[in-house]
């Protein structure tokens, strides 16, 4: 269920990517990279919700903010679905990315709430194994759609989907938050929880790192489309191709739920941050040396997403395991930075396309590069290492 529900965030994305080339003629773009905002917008308004939803879920409880916020996300894919204009199209995606954040939010609370350490950086790998199928076939459900209705009918299908998961929602999902762990919501206490993590090293370390790591692969996911259109010239490769890139980072994340209790959280991926440095390296080297080659390109992506899947749900454990008390406050605070952290620097990447994979390459050296060191400085510099029971921090 938990994998489900974020599964509606990566549906809202990455099922309008085969969608691109007739949204540009159908909204009439001037530039084809402009279109990319379409996922961008989705991002950044997905960052600045996750600021109300963790608060409201630490006063309220999980399941009714849930609830509330599916809802949301139902009504906004149908508003989608319904825009006249681009910029029509760009506020009701902001609807839609504001109900949406409540997601991954939510979902990262629920099992904060249960486990933590690195028995919840299993958990969260497990859920983020089932959730990597929606990347796997996303792209192929809208390339069918489009065969039979135009791009408008993706919004159906997200807003359908979302209804059946209301219903699963409703029926099965009991309240995790335990009455006696219900916070107000006070803004002095809830700033003091921000700065909480803000001022914490080592998990602001992780924080930071993290966004910037994943500001690599959402650079590669707004321009991955045209990539294989324009780069390669296989446009209809392009949801095979892309859920071959899938399938790596779901590999990655099969195999972190089954070895990270054995080896650590920290080592693992620490290790998986210098080999995506080295992997970035690579893939530059390809896209100057050997451009035209797509088998060369697809093994050298698909290694740096697994790295990637390593690296993203056990950097979100580490930011987290301080702050059990304020789970829902630090975990929306954490998405927040996070998400417009890497939605911008994906923003830019992506905008820098111009028919060759060398800013995308250039783009994981550089995020790869600049992860380490801010892991290393929240470490001071004691990397691979496996710290002992964590002690957590009091409610502010």
């Amino acid at each position: 269920m938990m994998a489900a529900i974020i599964a509606l965030n990566a549906l809202a994305i990455d099922a309008m990517l085969p969608a691109f080339p007739r949204m540009v003629n159908g909204l009439g773009l001037s530039d084809p990279n402009d279109v990319q905002y379409v996922i961008v917008i989705y991002l950044l308004a997905n960052g600045i919700g996750s600021l109300f939803h963790g608060p409201l879920s630490d006063r309220f409880g999980r399941r009714p903010i849930l609830i509330g916020a599916i809802v949301g996300y139902i009504l906004s894919a149908f508003a989608c679905r319904f825009a006249t204009s681009f910029d029509m199209l760009m506020a009701t995606r902001i609807a839609q990315g504001l109900c949406g954040a409540a997601l991954s939010v939510l979902v990262t609370s629920i099992i904060r709430d249960q486990f933590e350490g690195d028995a919840m950086a299993k958990r969260m790998s497990t859920i983020f194994l089932i959730f990597m199928a929606v990347p796997i076939i996303a792209p192929l459900v809208g390339s069918a759609i489009l065969v039979f209705a135009g791009w408008r009918s993706i919004f159906d299908m997200m807003a359908f989907l979302a209804i059946a998961m209301l219903i699963w929602v409703g029926l099965r999902l009991p309240e995790t938050l335990h009455p006696e762990a219900a916070t107000p919501i006070q803004f002095g206490a809830l700033t003091r929880a921000w700065r909480m993590v803000v001022t914490h090293r080592t998990a602001n370390s992780y924080l930071i790192a993290g966004g910037i790591a994943h500001g690599a692969l959402f650079g590669y996911l707004n321009s991955s489309q045209q990539i294989f259109d324009k780069g390669f010239g296989v446009p209809e490769f392009f949801p095979f191709g892309f859920a071959i890139v899938a399938i790596g980072i779901a590999c990655a994340n099969f195999t972190n739920a089954r070895i990270v209790e054995r080896f650590g959280a920290r080592r693992l991926s620490q290790s998986a941050l210098v080999g995506f440095i080295l992997l970035g390296l690579l893939q530059l080297l390809a896209a100057w040396l050997a451009p035209q080659s797509l088998p060369l390109f697809l093994i050298l992506i698909t290694l740096n997403m697994a790295m990637i899947g390593f690296v993203g749900s056990n950097f979100s454990s580490i930011a987290m395991q301080p702050f059990g008390a304020v789970a829902g406050s630090a975990s929306s605070f954490q998405s927040f930075v996070r998400t417009i952290m890497s939605a911008l620097i994906g923003a830019w990447i992506g905008q820098q396309f111009t028919g060759s994979v060398v800013p995308m390459a250039a783009g994981f050296l550089l995020c790869g590069l600049a992860a380490l060191a801010l892991v290393a400085f929240g470490e001071r510099g004691q990397l691979f290492t496996r710290p002992g029971t964590t002690k957590h921090l009091p409610l502010p």
